[in-house]
């Protein structure tokens, strides 16, 4: 039998519910007996019947006999009650034989509780089946149910030459269709995205998820000054989408029209995150910021600004991802923006580096995405 296969299906059932199950893990399970798949599930939407109840209702609404049937689940099984029950209990009503999992859950009211039940109720039970594509998939919920932090991913396009941007300033579009649709998924995937005002005042953007039956993320502005325009797509449409204004209590203390612009703004919908000036005595306080979002319950946050913002987020070591979508072509200029401004490292060596690169071909153009390394 091809435990392989059958928990790569489960992996692919599991990604349907991307977007939907924040802050809980994406989890597909599929049930399998005499060789043939009998049941599936996945963890369709935050607060509903976890992946392996969803794959016992399939079987039970057709009146299948589960007993004996090996179970291909993407996490450990939950034994805890929290808004559905344990999903050890279903598993041992339903006689299974035995579960395959893919990773452990780091959640400490699970933490292998879940395995250790399961084996006392005889259900044999083999663990780390693909467990790196698993673990790859819920890479935000483990950070998440650790730390009780957002997992951050920075992204960016960029020339061959490393530009974002030309001279003028524009930049629509550097990639193909293609790469911009997998953007689309990313925004699906976070729960949050995140810009600076010069990526606004550029390109008055929507930051808005355009799949079919998507969700759209959480809006943040980092806008130290509120220089954002009434008139910007973000905020005509801040009813529409949640969005907060991260600014500095700068101008919350002393101008009175940014005070007056904020009570426009807030007439329109926005919210605002307020911090006190970072120590470069201008931008918003970012960990300030992330702390805000997780305590908002946001697990993700995309990021998709320009290279101030993103020198920001290098340097204050809040990125844990980085995601660079690559188009064959060329800008050049002196004055061309680049992904990463500001001051920059010092030497080679003091260069942030990517673990574990992997590169993607999208279309025409190319993703290289891998986790962070702070020295």
């Amino acid at each position: 039998m091809n435990h392989d296969y059958y928990m790569r299906y489960a992996l692919e059932l599991a990604q349907r519910g991307m977007g939907f199950v924040n802050p809980n893990p994406m989890v597909g399970a599929v049930i399998v007996k005499e060789g043939k798949v009998i049941g599936e599930g996945w963890h369709r939407k935050y607060g509903e019947l976890h992946a392996e109840r969803n794959a016992f209702a399939y079987c039970d609404e057709r009146n299948i006999d589960c007993s004996g049937a090996d179970m291909y689940v993407t996490l450990e099984p939950c034994c805890h009650y929290g808004k559905t029950p344990p999903c050890t209990e279903a598993i041992i009503e339903h006689k299974i034989k035995r579960v395959f999992v893919g990773s452990s859950d780091p959640n400490p009211c699970v933490a292998g509780k879940g395995v250790k039940i399961l084996r006392e109720h005889g259900i044999e039970v083999i663990e780390n089946v693909l467990k790196n594509d698993c673990d790859r998939l819920n890479e935000i919920f483990f950070k998440w149910i650790i730390h009780k932090y957002p997992f951050v991913t920075l992204k960016y396009a960029m020339t061959l030459d490393g530009k974002i941007a030309c001279c003028t300033g524009e930049s629509k579009w550097i990639t193909g269709e293609e790469a911009r649709l997998d953007v689309q998924r990313e925004r699906l995937k976070n729960s949050a995205v995140m810009v600076g005002i010069g990526t606004v005042l550029a390109d008055n953007p929507m930051l808005t998820c355009r799949l079919k039956d998507g969700r759209n993320p959480v809006r943040v502005i980092c806008d130290s000054r509120l220089r954002i325009p009434l008139e910007s797509n973000i905020v005509k449409t801040a009813w529409e989408v949640p969005t907060f204004i991260a600014m500095t209590d700068y101008g919350k203390r002393s101008d009175e029209e940014i005070r007056k612009k904020k009570k426009q703004l807030e007439e329109m919908g926005c919210k605002f995150i307020v911090t006190h000036t970072d120590s470069e005595k201008s931008h918003v306080d970012l960990w300030k910021v992330m702390r805000n979002l997780s305590n908002m319950n946001i697990d993700s946050v995309l990021i998709e600004g320009g290279g101030e913002l993103n020198s920001s987020v290098l340097r204050h070591r809040i990125a844990d991802k980085v995601q660079a979508y690559i188009a064959p072509k060329i800008f050049g200029g002196n004055d061309s923006k680049t992904p990463v401004s500001g001051f920059g490292v010092l030497h080679p060596d003091d260069a942030y580096m990517i673990e574990n690169p992997e590169i993607k071909r999208i279309g025409n153009d190319f993703l290289i995405e891998g986790r962070v390394i702070y020295k």
